[in-house]
């Protein structure tokens, strides 16, 4: 086996442990973080991607963004937190048909637009971070 390869093959493993050690050990708030993280990535790496005309990797990414904001959506709670809940589902709900627009286009303003749209979303969520820690309550559910 290559060095090369081998290394690989380490840094996967570890990246694999730092990412299940990290999920076992997060609050809710922490969860739904890791996942706007992650999604965060994927895009990135899915613009890459377009702009390369790599596009088999570019949606089986999409895909997983798709798949991730799918459940953030379903990570709410439309029963509690007055008309916010319902709004994020629509806003959830319209970033999935971008990212599958971008998809089908190879279109990366409409990435952009939802990376946008998540940052501004993942700044408040960071910001309300120590609060909902204080209060120790089960704050995934207004994702």
């Amino acid at each position: 086996m290559e060095q090369a390869s081998v290394n690989q093959s380490k840094v996967a493993a570890y990246h694999s442990v730092s990412v299940h050690g990290g999920v076992t050990e997060a609050d809710p708030h922490a969860l739904v973080l890791m996942l706007m993280n992650a999604l965060k990535e994927r895009m990135a790496t899915a613009r890459g991607c377009i702009e390369r005309s790599e596009i088999a990797h570019k949606a089986r990414l999409l895909h997983s963004c798709v798949t991730i904001i799918a459940e953030l959506r379903g990570s709410l709670n439309l029963n509690a937190g007055g008309d916010l809940p319902g709004n994020l589902s629509d806003l959830y709900d319209y970033m999935m048909r971008r990212l599958m627009l971008a998809n089908a286009e190879d279109n990366v303003s409409y990435i952009t637009e939802v990376e946008q749209l998540l940052g501004e979303l993942r700044s408040a969520w960071i910001a309300i971070g120590p609060q909902v820690r204080q209060m120790g309550g089960p704050a995934a559910n207004a994702a």
